[in-house]
């Protein structure tokens, strides 16, 4: 089981993957509202986490790693999308943290574009589990291993009826291994790595 930060998802993506129109998105809310409603919603993970030792921090990790991290709400970040569906059933194997393989189902690309620059990532769903109310994108960029973890960061996207999405990187965050090295992460695969820098999202202390 993907292990993700399923307390405080509902919040941040409440009223946010708004179908997009062309052109450079609104922000998630239109109104002045959306750095101080995403704060919240850090800080309720921040505090979820408190309350679950080992869920993923470990106890004497507590003062270290908490309150997490971020860079600032930035809706440059947030860019419209359309999701090309594959063909056929794609499965890629990927490597984990603990030295395993995770088998998960590639169900099309993500299009968009992101300081102007047209990009892609793959969107995926556990292999077998035929799920696709949520997709998951994990991803890598040219901060990965300075600012943000080496390993990657992960987006999980609610799926729409018509393949169209706003791509919030503000929501970007650390697979659990990060904080505990007994989970077991997937590691996004080369098609996933932009070649752009993410300054958004989760980042390193």
């Amino acid at each position: 089981m993907r292990l993700r930060f399923q307390v405080v998802l509902t919040v941040l993506t409440s009223g946010m993957l708004v179908a997009c129109n062309g052109g450079s998105p609104p922000p998630p809310d239109s109104d002045a509202s959306y750095p101080e409603q995403l704060q919240a919603a850090r800080a309720e993970l921040d505090e979820s986490f408190r309350s679950r030792p080992n869920q993923p921090v470990p106890p004497h990790l507590m003062d270290t790693l908490l309150p997490l991290k971020y860079f600032p709400p930035d809706v440059e970040y947030v860019v419209p999308a359309s999701l090309k569906l594959a063909d056929q059933r794609i499965f890629v194997d990927m490597p984990t943290s603990t030295g395993e393989t995770r088998k998960e189902e590639r169900v099309g690309v993500l299009e968009f574009t992101l300081q102007g620059r047209p990009l892609t990532l793959g969107a995926f769903i556990e292999a077998g589990s035929n799920d696709l109310n949520r997709l998951f994108v994990p991803f890598s960029d040219l901060t990965s291993g300075t600012e943000t973890y080496a390993a990657g960061r992960y987006l999980d996207l609610e799926r729409t009826p018509t393949g169209l999405y706003n791509v919030d990187f503000n929501k970007a965050y650390n697979p659990y291994c990060y904080y505990n090295s007994t989970f077991d992460c997937p590691y996004p695969p080369k098609e996933n790595r932009l070649p752009v820098p993410i300054r958004a999202g989760q980042r390193l202390r």
